[in-house]
């Protein structure tokens, strides 16, 4: 379990909300989504050079703000245009209050 960092304690995030993080020099978003689940992925819009975290979560889906693309926060898939990549997206652990995250992409996306 080495490969995980901590991101950030968990009531740091509240419900419906998005936080950005540098882990190890990567720009990662954390979310605490919707279904109460904690979820990470790489803080820029696959289609734009934008920060996800300044985009709004919709279930388990995130946003960027910028032209509203949104992203599967369990696959990284984008559900909408106009984005056509995916992002990637990271295991994450909560363990005594903190949120954990895995610097190696569950679904094989690289940035």
């Amino acid at each position: 379990m080495s490969d995980f960092l901590r991101a950030c304690a968990a009531d740091e995030v509240a419900k419906g909300a998005a936080i950005a993080v540098d882990l190890a020099g990567t720009p990662v978003v954390v979310v605490h989504a919707e279904d109460d689940g904690f979820y990470a992925a790489y803080d820029e819009c696959s289609h734009a050079a934008v920060a996800l975290s300044e985009g709004e979560v919709d279930g388990c889906t995130l946003e960027c703000w910028l032209h509203g693309s949104r992203f599967d926060l369990r696959t990284g898939e984008p559900t909408g245009l106009p984005a056509t990549e995916p992002v990637p997206v990271f295991p994450v652990e909560v363990r005594d209050g903190d949120v954990y995250v895995s610097m190696t992409p569950s679904n094989g996306v690289t940035r």
